[in-house]
């Protein structure tokens, strides 16, 4: 018995207390897909599987509503997944362990998956609950959203019947999303060249640790700290003062996630060494100081090590710290028209060096195809000055605002009647799926809906258990209320 079965609205909370028990972090979501196929097979829903991995379910409207428009609820499969270091975990062996934290629902040392869990959860609660007021209905569940949106670029016209989708993926009770940012994987590559170390030369660890994270769109307006670019920027600082040697360098596992972690591998002259302590210590005072606010936690830490590796050459090392400390991060521009949203970002996110290259992969987000452009263009002038190659790939487009759109003037109203309050209208600058909906359904009216969820990308990720009630009010009355298909 889950702990989560004490909480409402069931079957909700239980079904996704049975998603979290199936692994399914990006490029592994088969269990969990066969899992969702044959529980729908069993309930005699008729449901199909496409040639990437989407499912698709549809349920007859309820007795009196089959004059309804009809509508897909749609959510993605995959889940982030991001571990504390001390945790131990394997994401795709291992369940997640959700629990009951006060108000919120948490995972232990994990991400908990509640985006898009929760409302993966809601769509087939809603096929399950009789209860449940409804017209034609579809359940469209899409693959590896979180790693390129797979099953998006991959869903084909003609598939879907409905004429309403809701997304379920936002992450904010009260309000309402009807745009999203696209965006653009960006990776730069470095050559590196090394030296053996002078036999005078002693070894060191540094950690930067103890970071939020979060999500490279949704929380990159807060101000948090990337373990990659602060790193980067001590290192950058002082590498010539104490004849600094650097031997390796990692930081981030995610390009949608913040870095909360990442080290570099040093060697410095012993004669060096006490400098290099008291350098660590101002600079992490100096860190406390100017993110008091945003990482109370914030950490970094210097250990002796021993270390056989060559490190890089003093113009190799040159090239690469003043890449990495001058490589833009976080916000570039806000937008003029939606205010409050950011229109163009770019989040280091990853970067991973063995023998022979070190690699830097960017996750670039904007509101507009001309913001997005600019960034590459300026990461391409960045590896041109260091001798780096360069590649983007992946792009996606943005969910183009619809002012119109009579399901979003339907979600705001039932809002309006179920809280007495109006619900905000919103762009969101994290990527949605809907805008690569709009490719092969470009007449499918969207809106985007969901439950207060915190950390998403991180393992601080939680769900706000009294907006999940919301939400799921919210849900059911606008599926109650979609008007007749003219």
């Amino acid at each position: 018995m889950s702990e989560l079965s004490t909480l409402s609205p069931q079957p909700l909370w239980d079904i996704f207390a049975q998603i979290c028990s199936i692994p399914h972090p990006s490029h592994h979501e088969a269990a969990l897909a066969s899992h969702i196929i044959e529980w729908a097979k069993n309930k005699e829903f008729h449901v199909e599987q496409d040639e990437v991995g989407n499912i698709l379910i549809r349920k007859p409207a309820s007795k009196g509503m089959e004059n309804r428009k009809a509508v897909v609820l749609q959510a993605h499969l995959d889940m982030v997944p991001q571990k504390n270091n001390d945790t131990q975990h394997d994401f795709t062996k291992d369940p997640i362990r959700p629990y009951v934290d006060g108000d919120w629902v948490t995972a232990d040392g994990t991400t908990l998956g509640s985006d898009n869990g929760v409302g993966m959860a809601s769509a087939l609660a809603v096929l399950e609950d009789e209860s449940v007021k409804h017209g034609p209905l579809e359940v469209l569940l899409t693959m590896t959203e979180e790693a390129g949106m797979n099953g998006a670029f991959g869903l084909k016209p003609g598939w879907l019947q409905a004429d309403i989708l809701i997304n379920t993926d936002s992450e904010e009770e009260g309000e309402v999303y009807m745009g999203c940012a696209g965006g653009i994987d960006f990776v730069t590559t470095l050559s590196l060249s090394r030296e053996t170390l002078p036999a005078d030369y002693k070894t060191l660890k540094l950690t930067m640790k103890g970071l939020k994270g979060g999500h490279s769109g949704g929380d990159i307006h807060l101000g948090l700290g990337n373990a990659n670019k602060l790193l980067a920027r001590f290192l950058a600082a002082h590498a010539d003062e104490l004849n600094l040697k650097l031997i390796h360098l990692q930081g981030g596992t995610l390009r949608n996630a913040i870095p909360r972690e990442g080290y570099s591998i040093v060697a410095v002259p012993a004669d060096q060494l006490e400098k290099l302590h008291q350098l660590k210590d101002y600079y992490l005072k100096t860190l406390k100081n100017e993110l008091a606010v945003a990482e109370a936690n914030l950490t970094l830490l210097l250990d002796e090590i021993e270390t056989s590796s060559p490190a890089l050459t003093q113009e190799c090392q040159a090239r690469f710290l003043s890449m990495l400390n001058t490589m833009p991060n976080g916000v570039i521009r806000m937008s003029d028209v939606a205010k409050g949203v950011v229109e163009t970002s770019l989040n280091v996110g990853v970067v991973t060096m063995d023998e022979e290259k070190v690699e830097v992969t960017c996750l670039i987000r904007s509101l507009i195809e001309s913001g997005k452009l600019y960034v590459v263009d300026m990461l391409h002038s960045l590896a041109k000055l260091s001798g780096a190659k360069a590649v983007a790939s992946g792009s996606y487009p943005g969910w183009q605002p619809d002012a119109s759109s009579p399901v979003m003037h339907l979600v705001r109203e039932t809002y309006h009647q179920l809280f007495d309050k109006t619900p905000n209208i919103m762009v969101i600058h994290a990527g949605l799926e809907c805008g690569l909906f709009k490719k092969p359904y470009p007449d499918m009216d969207m809106v985007s809906i969901g439950p207060t969820i915190r950390g998403a990308h991180s393992p601080d990720e939680r769900v706000h258990i009294k907006s999940v009630g919301q939400y799921w009010q919210l849900l059911t009355a606008i599926l109650k209320a979609i008007p007749v298909k003219e």
